[in-house]
């Protein structure tokens, strides 16, 4: 399992996702979710992944071969005319990959299902963001719904529907993420760090190199145990309920 989240925001869009794999007392592994397409000045495009990893690094390596060999360049991801556009590759070709994997039929196809967010901004365009399904369908975010997540969500949602403004700072939407993280991880073997970190500006269209959160990184663990120790504040200050 995995934990990913995409936060669109006022002046950007902000995305986070966990490496670990495989999860188990003996049996775990890290890989990077998430991967960037960019053409300085032109467009930048972020993918997250989570599912079965077979299928979406079979996904994730179609897309590249796709943009970059010749023969396929009109097929890639970076001639694409708008981020629906993309969102429709992405979708197609995550189907393509199940479809390939599961020749046995839908319970055999759901072994190997995935779901991806995409998002980012092409020039002429606004910044948005996809959730794609593992059929090939996709929703993009709106003002009711100005996040995505996908893998292990429902530890973490509690906080980003209680705190998430589209009009927060960047520095305390990457706050609000890692709490949303850190009650994840605290919940759930299947997620773990190093989180993986992208943030992009409107209309920057930069080449940004993808930032690494490690389990050991002070500023993180210094916003788990504030964190806990303001749940327990919190807790202490509601009034008592009798019976």
């Amino acid at each position: 399992m995995t934990y990913c989240v995409a936060l669109r925001l006022h002046h950007g869009l902000v995305f986070m996702s966990d490496s670990r794999t495989n999860a188990g007392v003996d049996n775990f592994a890290s890989t990077r979710k998430m991967f960037t397409f960019c053409t300085p000045g032109e467009r930048t495009i972020t993918i997250m992944t989570a599912g079965n990893l077979a299928t979406t690094q079979a996904m994730i390596s179609l897309l590249n071969e796709r943009t970059s060999a010749a023969d396929d360049r009109n097929l890639g991801i970076l001639n694409q005319p708008t981020m629906f556009q993309v969102a429709r590759l992405v979708g197609s070709t995550l189907r393509e990959v199940i479809s390939s994997s599961s020749v046995e039929g839908q319970q055999t196809a759901d072994a190997f299902s995935a779901s991806v967010i995409v998002g980012g901004q092409i020039k002429g365009g606004k910044p948005t963001v996809f959730l794609v399904y593992p059929e090939g369908n996709f929703i993009e975010v709106s003002d009711d719904t100005p996040f995505f997540q996908i893998g292990e969500t429902k530890y973490g949602k509690p906080i980003l529907v209680r705190a998430f403004e589209p009009d927060m700072a960047t520095e305390d939407a990457l706050k609000l993420l890692l709490v949303s993280f850190d009650s994840t991880i605290k919940s759930n073997l299947s997620v773990a760090p190093p989180f993986d970190i992208s943030v992009y500006e409107n209309d920057s269209f930069a080449d940004k190199e993808i930032s690494r959160v490690e389990a050991d990184d002070p500023v993180f663990r210094t916003i788990s145990s504030k964190w806990g120790e303001a749940l327990k504040d919190a807790l202490d200050g509601l009034p008592t309920y009798k019976i």
